[in-house]
């Protein structure tokens, strides 16, 4: 698991595109095979939420794993959260991971290999693999006390433990408040307008 120190450390040693997908994988605990399949008709500004509607496996296109998977994810809202995605300098061409910078394959496990794994090991994070990030996001989800159904509706799980399924659906707005405690804590604004130049 990361700190979100680790993942600040991480962030300011990557380039676009793979700054991008790691703050995904960071703030929103998605798969890799997820974040390579987003395109940017996924994100919906004006209601601040994620709609993740395929993934990428070994290059082809999957529909995403269980009815769960498919069900809106909120974006932190605010300009520069939003400027870090929609930023003239991240990538047009999403599919997120996925735009090819002089040819290079857009699987997972190449960019991980490349760019993400070499930042890690710059900055004295050490090893870490694309299910470090989801991880480090389940963890943080806890560490701010989101309730479990919560935490399973943002993980986006179909299940969980028998005893944990008596809790209700989660209201988005609890669902949204605990992903902005994360996200703000990964990359606060004043971070991230600085970065981008949002």
């Amino acid at each position: 698991m990361l700190s979100v120190h680790d993942i600040r450390l991480v962030l300011g040693e990557l380039t676009e595109p793979y700054r991008t997908m790691v703050l995904i994988a960071a703030c929103l605990g998605l798969w890799a095979s997820e974040i390579i399949g987003l395109q940017w008709s996924d994100f919906n500004w004006e209601d601040l939420t994620l709609l993740v509607r395929r993934s990428v496996v070994n290059g082809r296109v999957r529909d995403t794993k269980t009815e769960g998977s498919r069900l809106p994810l909120p974006v932190e809202s605010g300009r520069c959260h939003q400027g870090t995605l929609a930023a003239e300098s991240a990538p047009r061409t999403l599919r997120l991971g996925i735009c090819k910078p002089q040819g290079e394959a857009t699987m997972q496990e190449s960019i991980l290999r490349r760019h993400i794994k070499p930042a890690a090991v710059r900055v004295g994070v050490g090893k870490i693999g694309w299910h470090t990030f989801r991880h480090s996001y389940s963890s943080l989800l806890r560490r701010v006390g989101a309730d479990i159904k919560v935490q399973q509706e943002l993980l986006r799980h179909s299940t969980i433990q028998s005893t944990m399924n008596v809790y209700t659906q989660a209201m988005s707005e609890g669902k949204r408040a605990a992903n902005s405690v994360v996200v703000r804590s990964v990359l606060p604004c004043e971070t991230c307008c600085g970065v981008i130049g949002a």
